[in-house]
This record gives C-alpha cells, structure tokens and sequence, in this order.
C-alpha cells in the first residue's frame, strides 16, 4: 500500500535525524511512542521525541504521526473543497530545533502525506512540506549554504521547482500582522499531486533527505562562537516571533488542533525562553539590525 511505503520511510528519516542530532547535541532525546484512545474520533499513533537543555538545543523536537478521521479539518481543504468531510489519514514527520547559542539559527522542517477517501471515489493523495531556516544573527554564508542544498535537492523535479518553492516559502512564512517575514526562508510546498504518487513520494524524500546536510554544517561553524546575555536577550525577543507565526498562521498547527491532534506534540515547536516588547526597534547600525537590513528581505541566496 502507498502508505505503508510513506510509513517506513518516514521512519527511517527521523531515526537518521535523531541519531545525528543526538550525536552534535551529546543528550539523548526522549522518545514517547504514543496511541489515540479507543473512544477517540482520531485514531492513529505516532512517535514524539524531545531534547530540553541539552549541549546544543535549548529545545528540540522531531515527531512522526499517522492519524486516520472520519472528516478532513476546514485547515486541509480550503485549496479541495471538492472533499470536505472526507475520511482521511495523514502521516509526517515535523521538526523544530532551537539551538541555545544565538548564533545557531533555529530550523524546521516538515515532510508529509495527506489521503482522502472520498466516498464512491478512488483515493486522492498529496504531498507538503519543506524546510527553512531563522536565524537571529545572520551569516550570508550560511544563508546562501542552506538555499543551494535546498536547490541541488530539487534540481532532479525541474529547474522551476526550487524558485517556485522558495517563493512560495518566502510567501507562506510572513507575518502579515508583523509586515515581516520569520526568517530567510527555504523551500515549501503543500497540496502537490503533480506526477501522481511516485512523483510526489519522491519530491518528500528529497526534501527530508536534503535536510541534515542543510543544516549540521552551519551548527558546526557557529555552535562555539562566543555569546553572552545582549544575544542571549535578542534571541528570546525574536523567538516571540516564532510563536506568533506558528499560533496565528501555520497550517500544521491550525490541522493539528482542529483534527484534535495530541496537544504535547503539535506545541513542541514552541521555545523554552521567550520574550516581548513593546514597539521595541533595534539601535541603528547594530549587529542586531543588521537581521532585519540585511537578512530579513527576500533574496535570491542559492544564486549569489
């Protein structure tokens, strides 16, 4: 069955991403297998697994899950209303690492199948997901590193797969109530069926491949510069932002809860340590504006 082959790889990518992850952090995450009740309108299981205070990650979650429901949430078909009401079921993996050293962006990354049985009708399938990366003090290196691993992945689907995505990725992570984007983007895609299933399997599996070579050559750069309690306070301000987005915005959260998700693992996004101001604007010239002057604009990174 097509879920099966998406079950076992989606496993094995988040057993490659916990054993390398668990390798830069030297903590190990707690794994919590988890099961919906008998009684419950959302059945399925999943596996949750978390760092909290470890070497590397201040906070740090990489779950899979494969739920079925009687009914798609108004979140999963505001693009296919042709199949509101449709029994479903969902398999993914989701992941958000945030570092404690200011200088390690926070990343997260998302691959995902959603199938609809509509009654009378043969199955639909598609495919979502992506990467992207936020940092709170920006290294252009690093920026452009991330947007051309992003890129090579996606070269085999065609040359307009990466600009198409990144754009839809600049697009989707904007805080339209902040007028600013998360960060510096990646890629994203969502409701993807072009090529049938194999394409789009195969498009999931680039993505959630491409993603530790993304991202561990940028921690081992940055994990040992030196920082004290002026980034450790920026980075808590413009983690506020990150809830903001995942809160008001991100579908996966608003699917999550709507289908009611387990609660514990759709919030492990959140940060540990977050902090507000009000109409706070950093000084002028500071390391701390050069983000929002230098890295928080769209630009053409993997082509610089």
């Amino acid at each position: 069955m097509q879920t099966d082959q998406v079950r076992i790889y989606l496993l094995d990518l988040q057993s490659r991403i916990l054993d390398a992850l668990q390798a830069a952090d030297g903590q190990s995450f707690r794994r919590d297998a988890w099961t919906r009740p008998a009684d419950s309108p959302l059945q399925g299981e999943g596996v949750s697994s978390l760092i909290e205070f470890g070497g590397l990650l201040e906070r740090g979650g990489c779950n899979f899950s494969h739920v079925r429901g009687p009914r798609l949430p108004p979140s999963a078909t505001q693009h296919r209303p042709e199949l509101a009401g449709a029994p479903f079921e969902a398999l993914g993996i989701s992941l958000v690492f945030h570092p404690t050293n200011p200088y390690v962006p926070t990343v997260h990354m998302n691959v995902r199948m959603l199938m609809a049985n509509p009654d009378g009708q043969s199955p639909v399938a598609w495919f979502g997901g992506g990467m992207d990366l936020t940092p709170y003090y920006g290294f252009e290196e690093d920026a452009r590193h991330f947007h051309r691993t992003c890129q090579t992945a996606l070269a085999p689907f065609g040359d307009d797969h990466y600009p198409r995505f990144k754009a839809w990725c600049d697009e989707y992570f904007f805080l339209k109530h902040r007028n600013e984007p998360r960060g510096i983007g990646g890629v994203f895609f969502d409701d993807y069926n072009e090529g049938g299933f194999e394409q789009g399997f195969a498009l999931m599996r680039a993505v959630g491949d491409a993603f530790l070579p993304a991202y561990l050559p940028i921690v081992e750069r940055r994990r040992d510069l030196p920082y004290g309690e002026r980034e450790r306070d920026f980075q808590a301000y413009r983690r506020g932002r990150y809830v903001e987005f995942n809160l008001v915005w991100d579908r996966g959260t608003h699917f999550g809860l709507q289908s009611g998700g387990r609660t514990e693992s759709i919030l492990m996004s959140m940060p540990p340590i977050v902090k507000w101001r009000y109409d706070w604007h950093p000084e002028a010239g500071s390391p701390e504006a050069q983000l929002y002057d230098v890295f928080l604009k769209p630009r053409d990174w993997a082509a610089e």
